[in-house]
């Protein structure tokens, strides 16, 4: 884990960040720039193929910058020598598709993330009853995925990114494969929980309207961050 810093250090700083692919061909990302300070809930637009999920996989250490700066809490992302430990202590991942293992439980697949943790069996059993029980699951625990609805496979996938209290939420599109009555529980759900914890969440979205239950929103295009203004919901 990265020790915490100083309040006035940002919690994720960029600067000329980019990202190329097929050997400088495709631009992903062309020099982006932005400054998020912890407990901010941040959402990323912008149309199909602008650049949203490749800069999420940055964050997350899913990928690596081909130039520029990324800083967490002030250490370079890029240069951890264990991004795999970075992951699993300070972020927690909400994806679209849920990526529940099928052959788990929804306590199992909850804790998941805490394997290697040192944590013993049964703190890691009282952990997950107690996450399950925060997103409203505490008698759908011995259920597999395939016996829970989108919405609830949804639910488990956010308390499972919860096991190790991290201080970064990721999430691509949580409510993509959702009808609009699930979308709109999980998305209430999802502010709830930032809103309570106070950690900071970066979620990419591709509708306005889910951009605006946000704090601040960055929008993209080709490639850049072309607007970075406070949610309407928020002011200026």
């Amino acid at each position: 884990m990265i020790p915490p810093s100083s309040s006035a250090v940002p919690l994720l700083e960029a600067e000329g960040l980019t990202r190329a692919f097929d050997d400088g061909q495709v631009q992903a990302l062309r020099g982006v720039d932005f400054s998020i300070q912890e407990g901010e809930f941040i959402a990323i637009t912008g149309p199909s193929g602008c650049g949203k999920s490749t800069l999420l996989q940055l964050l997350g250490l899913l990928d690596q910058p081909t130039s520029g700066t990324l800083l967490y809490r002030g250490d370079s992302l890029p240069a951890l020598r264990d991004p795999a430990a970075y992951r699993a202590s300070e972020i927690g991942f909400i994806f679209q598709a849920f990526h529940l293992l099928p052959t788990f439980t929804a306590a199992e697949n909850v804790q998941i993330p805490m394997f290697g943790t040192g944590r013993s069996l049964s703190e890691r059993r009282e952990r997950a009853a107690e996450l399950l029980k925060l997103v409203g699951l505490e008698d759908r625990s011995d259920h597999f995925p395939s016996k829970l609805s989108g919405g609830e496979r949804q639910r488990v996938a956010i308390a499972r990114s919860l096991a190790n209290e991290p201080a970064l939420l990721l999430a691509d599109e949580p409510t993509g494969n959702l009808d609009s009555k699930n979308a709109h529980l999980i998305l209430d759900l999802i502010v709830r929980l930032q809103q309570e914890h106070g950690r900071t969440m970066v979620m990419v979205t591709h509708d306005p309207s889910i951009a605006e239950r946000a704090g601040r929103i960055l929008h993209m295009m080709d490639g850049k961050v072309v607007s970075d203004k406070p949610s309407p919901r928020t002011g200026s």
